[in-house]
């Protein structure tokens, strides 16, 4: 009979591998936001602190908070709780990694209703020293209650992070440049929680919360610039996609942004451009359970191109479909399903070719140039004409919803009238 080998990773390698699974700093914030949201928070405060090799970060909630039990467990790298439906978290290692990746030193305060309060510790130091996995129980230490002020009578969590190895600069951590450094992350780190968080900021998610950051309340940012009177939305798409025994909806928006001239406002259309600016802004935007984890680009269905920056559409999948889209730990980037990728050609094809025709609509706004001749003239008229009413015939298909009757159509004139069909643009 064989017998069972406890194999154990070492906690010194590992904690130090665990660093580097792609966070950015603004991505390892939203990580722990989530923990707040899950834990029923409605208020959320962040404040980024300068003070040389003091400096830190804290994440402060108004959640339920946890009792030492919940701490403990909460502080185990693979927690062993069980995820709720729909709930933000994932694999039970966000607190942890997404922390690590951006300090050495990690401390969490937390208090419920019933319970007094407890104070943890996950020092890398520490565990580099020991090589095991623990923390550090200093919930009766003098410390935690000035740290604890920061929630007030009522329940809640703190995460401070410290020890930041990976925000300060290795020279000169106390100088100018560190203070510029770290300055700078609040301005980021708004914009981007303004993103991802957008539905939560906004009460288009069922649970509404509020945002500050370094005393700055978040607004949302809207990706569909739904507020502008000429945006276009081009309709809804249900698509059920299987996984295993597990079939559920997703749900696919199209929206057509107006462009620049059709904005309500030179600032409207400079903030709709986002984070990335319009190019790389443009695409699709997935959700899971309403918090966004991946934006831009079409997925592989098609490449980014300048003509079609003005489309944008939002697809949405619940967390039972999380080993189907292949979420990644730090809830950053999702992989198409290959059948759902499939079924969104058609619709995302439809959305390109309206923004196509409105990026060509505002560019053919411009007076005419001396050199500009008309095309000649063949059986069916000048050819710049004839790709201009196919556009337009296919820009009016996708827009109505009647883009396959039109593929339908330019099929048979391919094979009957191949002419008329290249004078048209449907070669």
């Amino acid at each position: 009979m064989s017998k069972q080998i406890s194999v154990a990773p070492s906690a010194r390698r590992l904690t130090t591998s665990l660093r580097d699974i792609g966070y950015s700093f603004e991505s390892a914030v939203a990580d722990i936001v989530d923990n707040s949201i899950a834990a029923g928070a409605d208020k959320i405060r962040i404040s980024i602190d300068f003070n040389g090799l003091e400096s830190c970060v804290a994440i402060v909630d108004n959640g339920r908070g946890m009792s030492a039990k919940a701490v403990d467990e909460a502080m185990r790298f693979g927690s062993r709780r069980t995820y709720l439906s729909q709930e933000l978290g994932r694999y039970g290692l966000g607190l942890k990694t997404a922390s690590l990746s951006q300090c050495r030193r990690v401390e969490v305060i937390s208090r419920t209703n019933n319970h007094p309060i407890q104070a943890r510790v996950l020092d890398l130091d520490f565990i580099q020293s020991v090589d095991d996995w623990v923390t550090l129980d200093y919930s009766d230490e003098d410390q935690v209650k000035a740290q604890s002020e920061l929630l007030g009578d009522s329940p809640g969590t703190i995460v401070y992070w410290r020890k930041l190895d990976r925000l300060l600069p290795v020279k000169s951590p106390e100088g100018g440049w560190a203070r510029r450094r770290i300055e700078a992350l609040g301005p980021k780190l708004s914009s981007y929680l303004s993103m991802v968080f957008h539905r939560f900021l906004s009460g288009e998610s069922p649970t509404a919360v509020s945002i500050e950051v370094n005393d700055t309340r978040l607004q949302p940012w809207d990706p569909f610039a739904r507020d502008e009177p000429k945006t276009e939305f081009m309709g809804v798409d249900e698509f059920e996609v299987e996984h295993g025994d597990i079939t559920d909806t997703v749900t696919m928006k199209r929206y057509l942004l107006p462009s620049r001239t059709s904005f309500s406002s030179r600032e409207s259309f400079e903030a709709a451009s986002g984070i990335d600016k319009w190019n790389k802004q443009q695409g699709l935007y997935i959700y899971r359970a309403d918090r966004l984890v991946q934006w831009g680009g079409w997925s592989g269905i098609r490449t980014i191109d300048e003509h079609t920056k003005l489309g944008r559409a939002s697809v949405d999948f619940g967390t039972s479909l999380d080993d189907a889209f292949n979420i990644n730990v730090a809830k950053m980037r999702v992989n198409l399903p290959s059948q759902l990728r499939k079924m969104l050609t058609r619709p995302v094809n439809e959305l390109c070719i309206a923004a196509d025709a409105a990026y060509r609509r505002e560019n053919a706004k411009r007076t005419p140039q001396e050199n500009d001749f008309p095309a000649s003239k063949g059986e069916f008229g000048g050819a710049e004409s004839g790709e201009t009413i196919g556009l337009a015939l296919r820009t009016a298909a996708a827009r109505t919803g009647n883009f396959e009757a039109l593929n339908a159509i330019s099929n048979l004139l391919k094979a009957e009238m191949p002419e008329l069909a290249k004078h048209l643009g449907f070669d």
